[in-house]
Formats: C-alpha cells, sequence, structure tokens
C-alpha cells in the first residue's frame, strides 16, 4: 500500500468521524521516515485547502511510554490554527474523536531555531515566553490500537490545544520542578512535574529543534511548541469540565460540551 493510500484512509476516518483499523500493517517495523511522510500529505493537504501552520507538538515524551513502544525518541505532529480555542470557549466533544487531555507548558519562540547541535540555551535565547496548556489528543485509530507508527502518521494523534492566559520568562520558571495538577469536574485525575517531559520539557524542545533543524524545516518565530505531558492524559467526555495548574503559570481551564 502507498503512502498516498495510507494517508487516505487517516484522512477518511477523520472526515467521517469512524476510527481506522490501524495502518501499521502496511507498513515495516519502525518505518518512522514512512510515517512522518504519510503526515506530511496530510497536513500539506490541510494547508492546501487553507489551513494555516501555527506550530508543533511533542509526543511520547514519558521514557515509559517510550520503552512501551520500544523506541527511543519522542515524535511531533503539526498543529495548525483551526486546533486552537481560548479561555471562555467550550470545546464541542462531536468535534473530537476518542479525547484525552493532558496538561503541558507550551514556548512560544521569537526568533527562528536554525543550525546543527542546538543546545537548551539556544532553546532559552530564543524562546519569548512561555505558558501553561492543555492539549487533546484523540485518534483516528480503533481503540486507540497504536504503536509508534500509527501514532506519528496520524499527525502524532493531535487534536486540539487552548493556552493559558499567563505569560512568563522563561528565566522566571523553574521548568524541571513545576507542580501540574489536572482537574475534571473538580476532581484530582492528573499530577506530575516537569520531570515527567523527558527530565525536563527543555530537553523535549531541544530534540524537537535538532530534528526539524535536520530536516530543513527549522522552527520559526511565533510557532508555539506545546512540550509535552507533565502527567499522565486522561479520557474526556461530554459535560466535562477541565481546569489545570501549573506552578508559577497559573490556572487554565475549559468545559466540554
Amino acid at each position: 500500500m502507498t503512502h498516498q493510500e495510507i494517508a487516505a484512509i487517516l484522512l477518511q476516518a477523520e472526515i467521517t468521524q469512524k476510527a481506522c483499523e490501524p495502518i501499521r500493517t502496511h507498513l515495516p517495523d519502525l518505518d518512522l521516515d514512512s510515517a512522518y511522510a504519510i503526515q506530511k500529505l496530510n497536513v500539506d493537504e490541510k494547508i492546501a485547502k487553507g489551513g494555516i501552520e501555527v506550530g508543533k507538538k511533542i509526543g511520547l515524551t514519558s521514557f515509559k511510554v517510550q520503552e512501551q513502544l520500544g523506541v527511543d525518541q519522542p515524535d511531533f505532529g503539526i498543529l495548525l490554527q483551526h486546533m486552537q480555542f481560548n479561555q471562555g470557549e467550550n470545546l464541542a466533544f462531536a468535534d473530537l474523536m476518542q479525547p484525552k487531555a493532558e496538561a503541558e507548558i507550551a514556548f512560544v519562540l521569537k526568533h527562528d531555531l536554525e543550525g546543527n547541535q542546538l543546545t537548551t540555551e539556544d532553546i532559552i535565547k530564543a524562546t519569548d515566553y512561555v505558558v501553561s496548556a492543555i492539549e487533546i489528543v484523540g485518534s483516528r485509530i480503533k481503540d486507540w490500537n497504536i504503536k509508534i507508527t500509527d501514532t506519528i502518521a496520524d499527525n502524532a494523534s493531535s487534536s486540539h490545544f487552548i493556552l493559558g492566559s499567563k505569560k512568563l520568562s522563561i528565566q522566571d520558571i523553574d521548568l524541571e520542578n513545576s507542580k501540574m495538577q489536572l482537574f475534571v469536574n473538580d476532581e484530582l485525575v492528573s499530577e506530575g512535574d516537569g520531570t515527567s517531559c523527558m527530565g525536563n520539557p527543555l530537553n523535549s524542545v531541544v530534540w524537537l529543534a535538532n530534528k526539524m533543524s535536520a530536516l530543513g524545516n527549522p522552527l520559526k518565530k511565533g510557532e508555539v511548541i506545546l512540550s509535552g505531558a507533565l502527567g499522565p492524559m486522561v479520557n474526556l467526555k461530554p459535560s466535562d469540565k477541565l481546569k489545570a495548574t501549573i506552578e508559577g503559570l497559573g490556572e487554565i481551564s475549559f468545559d466540554v460540551d
């Protein structure tokens, strides 16, 4: 099966909101290059129809999850403008597929990140500010029956995201030790800190910056980078009320219709 045919299966699943079977059976084991090529086909299709790229998301930033999937690196997906919603807006459950939520720290860049062997210092210099975020992940793969090639091809299981309103200089937050708590209907359902994200969210952004530079598509000024979950993801259902707090970055909340 060609990359185009696999991409069409995933796109059709999204359009019809009918999840498809895993697509990994059509690819060699751990063929990440093909999975990213499939991802790009569908992202390019959306951009050709008016979609606007606004950033990137980093997935598989938990070392434990990497081990479970038999990989030694995270993955990335592309954020498009229509995926973002704002505080004060509700999220329509009808627009989601098998949704789960996770809280994380977003980096917003003030200049491009080009070059080889980029370091944490390069990321710090390039970051305009950091802000809290809740990412809603979703899967076009039936029952979340995914391996690494499934999720990469499916744009790293991207769905939607919301950013907090408090912006901090990266110098003014302890990224590694900032505590996160995620509540659903006022019940604490997930907690963690920056160590859950590759030891420090900076590490995941360093990985992404070098990965994108190597691909000839460096991270750019103004992009939003979702650095990875600070704790376990949780399932979402209609009428849920979500709230996340990240130490130093305040509170972020929304309701699911």
